[in-house]
């Protein structure tokens, strides 16, 4: 949908391992010929940090993202029991862990059947295109990067200090 709506996009993957690299590619040679698509093995972080946007399943990958200051577009999808069982369980304004650091939607949500070519494309060339809106991702993940950082240095002073307290 992306490339339809851009012509000049061009897509890269990171692949777990080298058959689902075999898997992507055979998917792509029939289905879609003519996509422009550069599939890594094992590169996740320098594809991120490579991509202008990031197109992520919710999980520790949306950290990284976030980390790496990157605009991103995030899904999920698990089975329908599942996703019940856990709605009855958990109550979360969120999914992905950029929003719930920050307490507010930063990036766009998609799950279960939210999760839907035409929306999530919509929102990642939203993102593609907007330089104000990446400016102020970038300026949000910064501010949580530094309340990650300054709270695992707390964290490890305490740390310590216990230890020492405790050596004498």
């Amino acid at each position: 949908w992306c490339y339809a709506q851009h012509p000049d996009l061009h897509f890269v993957m990171p692949l777990a391992t080298a058959k689902t690299g075999a898997f992507v590619e055979a998917l792509r040679a029939r289905r879609y010929p003519q996509l422009p698509v550069t599939l890594f093995e094992g590169q996740s972080r320098r594809v991120m940090a490579a991509a202008d946007v990031v197109l992520l399943a919710s999980g520790t990958a949306t950290l990284e993202a976030m980390l790496l200051k990157k605009p991103m577009v995030v899904g999920y999808k698990v089975s329908t029991l599942t996703y019940w069982l856990a709605k009855a369980l958990v109550n979360i304004p969120y999914f992905s862990l950029p929003n719930l650091l920050a307490g507010e939607r930063l990036v766009a949500e998609f799950i279960q059947d939210e999760l839907q070519v035409e929306p999530m494309g919509r929102a990642l060339l939203g993102l593609l295109v907007d330089t104000t809106q990446q400016h102020a991702l970038h300026e949000q993940f910064t501010l949580i990067h530094h309340r990650l950082r300054q709270s695992a240095s707390h964290t490890a002073a305490q740390a310590i200090s216990g230890l020492l307290k405790g050596a004498h």
